[in-house]
């Protein structure tokens, strides 16, 4: 085990655990630490933006960072709880796969999901990752972004399929549809062959991205007219879920 890690996260707990700021002295003595140790520590944890220093005594507090990252994880499981009846629909309606995903960067993450029951279907696992850009709930997600967003994509934008946008000026053009029509959809798989799929945003309490929900299933069997058909199922679970965590709908 690191040592130093494990010293600095019993800092974080001392900190998060006192009621007022605390001083280098106090908490060596309380954790048993040397003092430069503990100076050391706090250092590094307030270049990392976790402890702030109050003057004039050089004593120590957390700032909210520790509390925003909780708050994204609970947000999370919140999400995946409200969402499971809307997929549960979803799924019963298509009687394809259904995806629940969030933003993280460049990337989805996929929170949740319910399996098709078809032999043949899209294969994907709760954990892994894929490409916003090549992924239906990737696409109606950033479509929520404001427009520079996408310019951090602009180093990751590589082909996967013979399908995948590959310059931001395709991709933009697939934002405008989807800001247009109100879900994202994607005919033949932009990140594995042979995927077609439909999804739109969740918006949360306060009007922010939460996430997406999306269906998919292979493109011999989702054609163009059942992603029309399906999208207004998607939309209205994305909405459904939108208004159990407290706001009116889709973006």
């Amino acid at each position: 085990m690191d040592k130093a890690f494990i010293k600095g996260l019993r800092l974080l707990e001392t900190l998060a655990l006192s009621d007022q700021p605390r001083g280098v002295t106090d908490l060596a003595n309380e954790l048993k630490f040397t003092k430069s140790n503990v100076h050391r520590l706090l250092a590094t944890l307030q270049s990392q933006g976790y402890v702030r220093q109050i003057p004039p005594h050089s004593t120590y507090e957390l700032t909210t960072k520790l509390w925003e990252l909780g708050h994204h994880v609970i947000q999370r499981m919140d999400l995946v709880r409200v969402a499971r009846p809307a997929m549960t629909r979803l799924a019963e309606i298509t009687g394809e796969t259904v995806h629940l995903s969030v933003l993280d960067g460049t990337e989805v993450l996929y929170v949740d999901k319910i399996e098709s029951a078809h032999h043949i279907r899209a294969h994907t696992s709760v954990g892994m990752r894929a490409p916003a850009f090549t992924v239906a709930t990737g696409k109606a997600m950033l479509a929520q972004m404001p427009d520079d967003y996408l310019e951090i994509l602009r180093p990751h934008l590589k082909r996967y399929t013979d399908s995948t946008r590959t310059t931001l000026e395709e991709l933009r053009e697939d934002i405008r549809t989807i800001r247009s029509q109100g879900y994202a959809s994607v005919l033949h798989g932009e990140w594995r062959e042979g995927i077609a799929a439909c999804a739109c945003a969740i918006i949360g309490r306060s009007g922010e991205l939460i996430g997406a929900i999306g269906m998919s299933g292979p493109d011999i069997r989702v054609k163009r007219k059942q992603i029309k058909e399906y999208s207004v199922h998607v939309m209205e679970a994305a909405r459904t879920i939108g208004m159990a965590l407290g706001h009116g709908g889709v973006k």
